[in-house]
């Protein structure tokens, strides 16, 4: 399926409501950085934008779905931070972003249809600014309602930054590893889930 009418058809089929909580790795790695210019890619319903918006930072947020978009644009309204979120629709296998970002965020950006996922972050790592931080999460093990078979194996940390291809002269390791959170499936389901974190740093 064309990647923009899948995801059309994912958020139409969705709620408008979001969690109102960022992602646990952009808050664990953000949290203490100096705030700057962020690019977010593949912003979904905007919590993560949102979160990132209300602690100073100005947010350029790119989503595929123009649904999608418009679940951040309110959600950005109801947080009274629409005016800190540039929001950009727009498919990043085609059409890609310029500019130069302290932060450049990349949470969970996956998809089960067809998606160049490390190219894309290979070519944003490069709109990273010298001291500016890349921040790639992805899924180390199968979450609760996700599209994967329940035996997928994941990519290892480090062979998960291999396959993103950067020159890694110019970074500054500062997680490339596994962490463990605890996670709520869509039909209530808890349980511990895997997270594979990569977070470097742009050497100055």
């Amino acid at each position: 399926m064309d990647p923009t009418e899948f995801w059309e058809q994912h958020y139409e089929k969705a709620t408008s409501e979001s969690s109102g909580r960022p992602t646990a790795v952009l808050e664990k790695f953000v949290t203490d950085r100096t705030s700057g210019a962020a690019l977010e890619l593949g912003c979904g319903k905007g919590d993560d934008a949102v979160w990132l918006a209300k602690n100073g930072w100005a947010v350029t947020a790119i989503d595929i779905s123009a649904t999608a978009m418009g679940y951040a644009r309110a959600n950005a309204v109801r947080n009274g931070v629409l005016e800190k979120i540039t929001f950009d629709q727009r498919d990043l296998m085609t059409d890609f972003p310029t500019g130069s970002f302290a932060l450049v965020t990349a949470q969970f950006l996956e998809s089960p249809v067809v998606f160049a996922r490390n190219s894309i972050i290979n070519r944003a790592s490069r709109l990273v600014a010298p001291g500016g931080l890349l921040l790639a999460t992805s899924h180390g093990s199968v979450p609760s309602g996700s599209w994967e078979k329940p035996d997928k194996c994941y990519p290892k940390p480090k062979e998960a930054l291999e396959n993103l291809s950067l020159d890694l002269r110019e970074w500054t390791q500062i997680c490339v590893d596994n962490l463990e959170r605890f996670a709520k499936g869509p039909n209530g389901e808890e349980g511990m889930v895997i997270d594979t974190v990569i977070a470097l740093e742009r050497k100055g």
